[in-house]
């Protein structure tokens, strides 16, 4: 299994499936530590430990552990297996959709500004916006990488809108239909029980259809995102070793205008003349065993 994960991350243009790989590493490492703590009526430490991963609506919590912001959309509901299958089932048949017209950079870039912008839209409207309705209420940790997954949809959407997927029970289906579905869906959502998780999802898609427009006009607003990546892997990549070897310098002991195989250049540009005058038949026994010797050198 080791060697899986090392070559799914080795590939190139494999970055949908590497996303997946992480979600599903941190999901699966939560779940133990939560069987594990619960048989130990450990309850409280696990939620401690779930804290640092699930973004708070409070911005003064926040500020207590910012790299939520981050954390929470690799992060998933771990009290049933269907949440993490979809978003990452949408993430492989998205993703690998626009890996293979933008590359793995653009995709890894437009995943992370989606969850960023699903979060920040999260704390904005649990924090900015006076008296709250009553169904904001009943949402206190935003888990899921829904957010980011929606910004892969809805970029594949606006770079392709026209690209079919053919859909079991429905036949083919152009992507612009099921983007704008999921994005109605998330509206029709933002009065719900999940209101702060669907008000994410549509601050994701509206960041990926920005990027891919803004990506049309010139402008790459991942490539922040990149860069930093490209930094911190730099980090872990050993310098390479620098090797200083010493010669002697034999020039000296050469007679000027000869070579390592004691023809002289002289020699080497007369019997290249030859050749042109009249052909490599032209050559003596000698003069071929000058030109070899001068070609091994």
């Amino acid at each position: 299994m080791l060697d899986e994960f090392k070559n799914a991350f080795s590939r190139q243009n494999n970055s949908h499936v590497q996303l997946i790989l992480i979600n599903v590493t941190v999901f699966v490492i939560l779940a133990i530590i939560r069987v594990t703590l619960k048989w130990s009526s450990q309850d409280e430490i696990f939620l401690a430990i779930h804290n640092q991963f699930s973004l708070p609506n409070g911005f003064s919590e926040f500020l207590t552990r910012p790299w939520t912001i981050i954390t929470y959309f690799f992060t998933h509901d771990l009290r049933g297996i269907f949440h993490i299958l979809f978003n990452m089932l949408a993430l492989y048949w998205f993703g690998q959709v626009l890996v293979s017209y933008l590359g793995s950079d653009k995709v890894v870039a437009i995943y992370v500004l989606g969850g960023l912008a699903g979060g920040i839209l999260y704390l904005t409207v649990y924090n900015v916006i006076p008296n709250p309705p009553e169904f904001l209420s009943g949402r206190a940790e935003l888990v899921g990488a829904s957010a980011a997954v929606f910004a892969v949809l809805a970029a594949a959407a606006a770079l392709l809108p026209d690209y079919t997927f053919f859909l079991l029970f429905f036949g083919p289906v152009k992507i612009k239909w099921i983007a704008a579905i999921y994005i109605f869906l998330s509206v029709m959502g933002s009065v719900g029980q999940n209101a702060g998780g669907e008000i994410a999802h549509l601050g994701g898609a509206l960041i990926g259809f920005m990027y891919i427009k803004q990506l049309q006009a010139g402008v790459n607003w991942g490539s922040w995102v990149t860069a930093t990546l490209d930094w911190i892997q730099g980090l872990f990549k050993p310098s390479p070793k620098v090797k200083v070897t010493y010669r002697k310098d034999e020039s000296a002991k050469r007679p000027r205008g000869s070579s390592n195989s004691g023809v002289s250049q002289q020699e080497i540009d007369a019997i290249l003349d030859k050749i042109s005058d009249g052909g490599y038949e032209s050559l003596t026994k000698e003069e071929r065993e000058k030109l070899f010797k001068a070609s091994k050198k």
